[in-house]
């Protein structure tokens, strides 16, 4: 009786891991109908699966959701929750990105553009709150307005937001119809939410109104590696709540607000890795505790902007 209670607690703690898989996304060959058991279609209903929200829906605890680098970026907003998205500590639920971009934004219609002076145009935004703006697949550089709403003197390919208008200034000769114009659409990148044991990898990701990836509340070892994370309204990157994250070989530029946040009661280990100033604090923390390559840090240890930069507008924030 007894080897047999413990053949059966032998198999029950294998077996998982026996059965992981690798699931295959492929947003230009792949059909959500297919099993995304393989990466290539014979024909039938084997394949690659299109979009990574089908993969997380067929996805088993420890599986690993492989993505296809294509010449166009996945248009998703996606949540990992639960157990089936989740891993164990030598063997993670794990999306491989391979360098694919996952992106946030949507078109500015041309005729939405209207003329201002010289090469500023703008357009009215139908949301309020953090954005950002891109050119032919790339984040602007954003100016900020001062308090009583003035537009700052934009150079070529810089931005700004005030008044519920995005203003951008082009190159001379051009105008906004000389470039691809998107702007911030959907919310968050990837929200992580009661998962364990988590690696996302070797992936881009951009264009979110809020944040690229936002470890929401209960998201325990989570691992970021070579991550570029860029371009995001809010944050590169959020980690909240009793979240435990590492972002690690990664690079966040960029965003809007900081390039990392923190809040809540959240641990989150910064280790070798380019949190870029430019256009935003290195990281604001509302709470939790952040170490930057081993070192406990706050929000005044060199998390500042360029001294040049002025306050936001004041937009209402959601």
């Amino acid at each position: 009786m007894r080897i047999a209670v413990l053949l059966f607690c032998a198999m029950s703690y294998f077996v998982p891991l026996a059965v992981a898989r690798d699931i295959f996304v492929n947003n230009l060959a792949g059909e959500d109908r297919f099993s995304g058991l393989v990466a290539t279609t014979d024909g039938d209903r084997s394949g690659p699966v299109r979009t990574i929200g089908r993969a997380l829906q067929i996805a088993h605890r420890a599986d690993r959701i492989v993505l296809a680098k294509t010449d166009q970026p996945y248009r998703e907003s996606i949540t990992l929750q639960g157990v089936g998205n989740s891993g164990y500590a030598d063997k993670p639920f794990t999306i491989q990105g391979n360098g694919a971009m996952l992106d946030g934004s949507v078109p500015v219609p041309g005729d939405a553009w209207q003329h201002v002076r010289g090469n500023i145009f703008r357009f009215r935004l139908r949301r309020l709150g953090h954005h950002q703006l891109f050119a032919d697949g790339l984040p602007l550089v954003r100016r900020h307005v001062s308090s009583d709403g003035k537009i700052p003197d934009l150079k070529p390919l810089q931005w700004c937001m005030s008044r519920a208008h995005a203003y951008f200034c082009t190159e001379d000769s051009k105008s906004p119809r000389n470039y691809e114009m998107t702007h911030s659409g959907h919310s968050v990148g990837i929200t992580l939410y009661r998962v364990d044991h988590v690696v996302i990898f070797d992936l881009i990701v951009q264009g979110y109104q809020l944040d690229g990836i936002n470890a929401h509340d209960l998201a325990r070892n989570v691992s970021l590696v070579g991550v570029a994370s860029r371009g995001n309204g809010r944050s590169g990157v959020s980690v909240g709540g009793a979240s435990q994250v590492t972002v690690q070989a990664c690079t966040l530029h960029e965003n809007g607000t900081a390039q990392l946040r923190t809040e809540g009661e959240c641990q989150a280990h910064v280790r070798l890795s380019g949190l870029l100033p430019e256009s935003a604090p290195r990281w604001h923390i509302a709470g939790g505790r952040l170490w930057v390559d081993g070192k406990r840090v706050n929000n005044q240890d060199a998390a500042t902007v360029p001294d040049d930069t002025a306050p936001d507008d004041k937009a209402p924030q959601p």
